[in-house]
């Protein structure tokens, strides 16, 4: 379960839709009824947050769902997205992360999900991090 306070417009989550889970990206949130709207892939959709839970991050999410760049350093695995870094010290283990932007470093040794590194990404570029788009 995601806290609705978390989430911002474009977050990707998975959503129990019809008694599986599906991944989805955050249409908008209503903190007076306790909702989020997300669209499920297949439609828009309200949901209460205990239908709702993390996507942890991965280097195939990074790579494929984000469009990072990898690059093996002496320092662990390095994802590269223009001036956007994230550095996995111990590749394949998402639970000691370095996350930098310019002059703005953050370190986390707690697992990061998708939507945790979305709201980061925001905060220190002020751009979204969205899903690539496929054809």
């Amino acid at each position: 379960m995601i806290k609705i306070s978390d989430l911002t417009e474009g977050a990707i989550v998975n959503v129990l839709f019809d008694n599986e889970h599906r991944q989805g990206t955050v249409v908008r949130t209503d903190k007076e009824e306790n909702l989020v709207c997300v669209n499920n892939g297949i439609q828009d959709f309200w949901y209460p947050p205990e239908e709702i839970t993390p996507i942890p991050m991965t280097e195939e999410r990074l790579v494929n769902l984000l469009g990072f760049e990898k690059e093996d350093t002496p320092e662990g695995t390095k994802f590269k997205k223009g001036a956007f870094r994230v550095l996995v010290h111990d590749p394949g283990n998402y639970t000691n992360v370095d996350v930098w932007y310019r002059e703005d470093h953050r370190h986390f040794n707690t697992p990061l999900y998708l939507h945790e590194l979305q709201k980061h990404h925001l905060e220190m570029t002020k751009v979204h991090l969205e899903m690539l788009r496929t054809h």
